[in-house]
């Protein structure tokens, strides 16, 4: 086994379970040539002075040097602990999460497997969708497959393994059955009454945004007799939550036309009145000025953007666009409307977008109140030892 020893100092971030290793921590790796090269590979880890501080999953090409599996020194990683850990997660989830069978079964870092993210959508006889993100979860992919099938009793289980931070771990793009049957179309799931169609094969991240659940609930709560604005709607997740709750009419907006195509048919498989859903094949950006241009007003408007910044490097450039869009939102917003803005991405920090909207409501000239701030479903767990876990946030505001 490869044996991971870093430089003096280096240590205190695992002390405090933070669970990633990079290069710059290290100071020499011993062990066989052939197992430097191995993705996946489990490593032990050691301060300077010796001490065990963890066993990690070894990727040679990615910056995340290692990421910890466990910080107990008498935890080997075997079959035994992938069992355990699903077991694990199934139970929590079984435990925290009610009215819906779209589940967010493992969480990465959060349920012990770093890198791995799997959905379960439809129960029994539905899928586990799985995105093996990392080089140690790719390494023990048939064991975690068999762990998930044994304890869910879902016999089908599908690959969407397509993100991009694959390639930065030096694993291929994969998509595809893993095992039981392929989907051959939609699959249906109800959450809090509402019935939404997933493309699990093409659709984005795993097919649905799950992480939303508790929001479309809200905003389910908040929509009767509003005029609704959906932008980035995607299959239209919250215009659906909005017309369940009673909206009086709701405008719907993304630029993917397969995706609008979900959200219509949504809405008949449902029952609702067509008429009081419009779906818009178009920018977002360009739209709302447009909309600002004709004068048009909304009592609910909901801004649930893609990622604006995938790194570090662009926070600057995506606090502008989130500006922009918050801006012209509050702007396009009846007195005593509501605002639900979020942020997916990891890179801007809650705080950092409550400034940013504040900006926003200041060049607006609006005094917008924060009614709540929001954030992912309690079968998105975020563990005190690893912040970067917490990726979604948002904001209910009042418009006074």
């Amino acid at each position: 086994m490869l044996t991971i020893t870093l430089k003096p100092g280096k240590e205190k971030s695992l002390l405090r379970r933070h669970p990633w290793i990079f290069p710059t921590a290290i100071d020499r790796i011993e062990g066989k040539p052939e197992e430097k090269n191995k993705p996946g590979a489990t490593v032990l880890v050691r301060a300077a002075d010796g001490r065990f501080l963890a066993r990690a999953a070894y990727s040679p090409k990615s910056q995340i040097r290692a990421r910890a599996w466990s910080f107990d020194e008498n935890e080997p990683v075997d079959h035994a602990l992938i069992k355990r850990r699903v077991k694990h997660a199934l139970a929590y989830r079984m435990a925290a999460v009610r009215d819906t069978d779209a589940i967010r079964l493992i969480f990465g870092e959060a349920d012990g497997f770093p890198g791995l993210v799997v959905d379960w959508y439809a129960g029994r006889d539905g899928y586990l969708v799985c995105q093996f993100q990392s080089a140690g979860v790719e390494a023990w992919k048939t064991a975690i497959v068999q762990a998930l099938i044994a304890e869910t009793g879902c016999p089908n289980v599908y690959e969407r393994s397509d993100a991009s931070v694959r390639e930065r771990e030096g694993l291929p793009l994969v998509t595809g059955p893993l095992a039981g049957r392929e989907p051959d179309g939609e699959t249906v799931v109800t959450e809090n009454g509402v019935r939404y169609a997933v493309d699990i094969k093409t659709g984005h991240k795993t097919g649905f945004y799950i992480d939303q659940r508790d929001n479309r609930r809200l905003v389910m709560e908040q929509a009767a007799g509003r005029d609704v604005l959906n932008c980035f709607c995607y299959t239209g997740g919250f215009s659906l939550a909005a017309l369940k709750g009673g909206a009086q009419s709701v405008v719907s907006i993304d630029s993917s036309g397969e995706a609008l195509a979900i959200g219509e048919r949504n809405v008949a498989l449902n029952g609702f009145d067509a008429t009081k859903a419009a779906w818009w094949d178009a920018d977002v950006f360009k739209t709302l000025r447009a909309l600002r241009e004709q004068g048009k007003s909304f009592d609910l408007i909901v801004l649930d953007p893609p990622k604006f910044a995938a790194a570090p490097d662009q926070v600057e450039r995506a606090a502008r666009a989130y500006k922009d869009i918050n801006l012209i939102g509050l702007q396009l917003l009846r007195a005593g409307g509501l605002l639900f803005t979020y942020s997916c991405s990891g890179a801007i920090s809650a705080d950092l977008f409550q400034k940013i909207v504040a900006g926003a409501a200041n060049d607006a000239r609006v005094d917008a109140r924060i009614l709540r701030r929001l954030s992912a479903g309690a079968d998105h767990p975020m563990t005190t030892s690893f912040p970067e876990g917490e990726y979604l946030k948002g904001l209910m505001l009042h418009k006074p």
